[in-house]
């Protein structure tokens, strides 16, 4: 649990880190993306392993809540919680609407299954090595996913909770691992928290960007004009044509 839990710590601050670059102009976040497209089989190897490690995390969950309530089938008369976080006690469920966000997340963005006309978004690299390659722009496609208020609102919704997930979890990482000790118990604490609010707000940052207009795109307009010319009414594209 706290060794694939360390590796999901890691991804989501990489994760993290690229997604930052859409403060940047697009040439940054689209060069960092078709630079991870370039690499092929490769790439799908580390979505892979991120898949079985996610599976692994929680089927090692799910045996550790089984674990706890075989050892007490019965429950207590009365519960009182003293060392027991709010966060301890609400992992599993947090766990899985976290994983109905990363579900939606990869369809969203990644497969763009829910999105398909995101395929029409695309950007010519101006620098680099890949300089005069055309190729799926991220950016625009971020700005326009972000544009709708209840994609935004779920996506900050869902990293709150991911936050609320990696403030237990990456504290219980270092006790797991015989590194917390009351030596470093209060250093440990005071860290994890600053990684789950800097980890939230940074998150909530791209989306509320994008919302408030301070993030925009030029290309984002682009499927919005080529729709409407195709919905012209049959006797003015006629008209048009004469």
């Amino acid at each position: 649990m706290a060794l694939t839990g360390l590796i999901l710590v890691l991804f989501v601050i990489g994760h993290l880190i690229g997604n930052l670059q859409i403060f940047a102009e697009p040439e940054v976040i689209n060069q960092y993306a078709h630079f991870l497209h370039s690499l092929g089989p490769l790439l799908w190897l580390v979505r892979a392993f991120l898949l079985i490690t996610v599976i692994l995390h929680v089927w090692m969950a799910v045996l550790l809540v089984i674990e706890n309530r075989k050892a007490r089938p019965q429950g207590y008369e009365g519960e009182h919680t003293h060392r027991a976080s709010y966060a301890s006690r609400t992992m599993q469920y947090i766990g899985i609407i976290v994983l109905a966000f990363i579900l939606f997340h990869l369809a969203h963005f990644t497969l763009r299954v829910t999105h398909p006309e995101y395929e029409q978004l695309r950007y010519v690299l101006q620098e680099g090595a890949y300089q005069g390659t055309e190729v799926l722009d991220v950016h625009a496609m971020m700005v326009m996913g972000f544009q709708k208020p209840l994609v935004s609102l779920f996506y900050i919704f869902a990293v709150g909770l991911l936050a609320f997930h990696l403030r237990h979890g990456f504290g219980s990482i270092f006790q797991t691992l015989g590194l917390r000790n009351k030596y470093w118990a209060g250093t440990i604490e005071k860290t994890t928290i600053t990684f789950a609010v800097a980890y939230f707000l940074l998150n909530a940052a791209i989306p509320l960007s994008v919302m408030s207009g301070v993030v925009d795109n030029e290309n984002v307009n682009s499927i919005g004009e080529s729709a409407e010319v195709l919905t012209l009414p049959e006797d003015a594209s006629s008209e048009s044509t004469e």
